[in-house]
């Protein structure tokens, strides 16, 4: 009885062809450096980096509980205030530069003397004030709008920019108050009719866009059964003057003398 001899295998030829193999498999799958390739991880990086400080933020200011239209007032405010204050710096800067530059009794030194006396005579409603401005008219027919409503909408107002204001024939300074009366909403001890009429110079467009903010006074004054009427003009005058009086308890702070800390 023959025997067939066995014919060996080609191991060493298995073994190229499966390296092969696996050589063009890792071909196919390693990542190619093409431009497409590149726009897509540069996107990946900075929506990750987006997130993470959106999130940073968040949880550092403690946003995460408001409501939307509690958001959308806040952002509001911070970009009005924002856009006040560096208009307000570039001013200082400039009256600095010119007062800096010249002597005490100059031309300059007097407009700027002048200008700043101008300025806290309006801040100080002893001065009346004329400029672009707008009427915001409230009115209230079941008697629901309160005195917190119109403190409201003067908060309101003077985050938006105004810059001189009056409700009926009372100048609103920065120690006017309001209060529940029997005959309607006290201020600074007087009784305002109703309706009740603002009367604000500042920027119309940013007071108007501020009033009609979701959640604001707009909305609060609507939901006590009231009506809001808001009026744009290109000059309007504020007439009401506030009585100055001196202070009962503060005081300056005196001036330092030479050698003192």
């Amino acid at each position: 009885m023959s025997t067939t001899p066995e014919t060996p295998e080609p191991e060493g030829d298995e073994t190229v062809a499966s390296t092969s193999a696996w050589r063009r498999v890792y071909l196919m799958a390693r990542p190619r450096a093409t431009r497409a390739n590149a726009f897509a991880l540069l996107l990946a990086c900075l929506l990750g980096f987006a997130i993470a400080t959106q999130v940073r933020q968040t949880q550092s200011q403690g946003l995460e509980d408001l409501r939307q239209d509690e958001l959308v007032r806040i952002l509001d405010d911070v970009t009005q205030n924002g856009t006040r204050l560096d208009d307000e710096i570039n001013e200082l800067e400039t009256t600095r530069d010119g007062l800096a530059s010249s002597e005490g009794n100059s031309p300059e030194a007097i407009a700027a003397a002048q200008q700043r006396a101008d300025t806290l005579g309006i801040l100080a409603g002893t001065e009346r004030a004329t400029g672009p401005g707008i009427t915001l008219t409230i009115e209230d027919a079941d008697g629901a709008v309160d005195a917190a409503a119109l403190l409201d909408a003067v908060q309101e107002l003077r985050d938006a920019g105004a810059e001189a204001m009056q409700v009926g024939d009372v100048r609103i300074v920065a120690s006017t108050w309001f209060r529940d009366g029997d005959d309607g909403v006290i201020a600074d001890g007087k009784t305002l009719d109703n309706p009740y009429t603002f009367t604000v110079i500042g920027d119309p467009q940013t007071m108007s866009s501020a009033m009609e903010i979701p959640g604001g006074v707009s909305e609060s004054v609507r939901s006590k059964g009231g009506e809001l009427t808001i009026r744009e003009y290109e000059s309007i005058n504020v007439e009401a003057l506030h009585t100055d009086s001196s202070p009962r308890y503060a005081q300056p702070v005196p001036e330092p003398t030479d050698g003192s800390n």
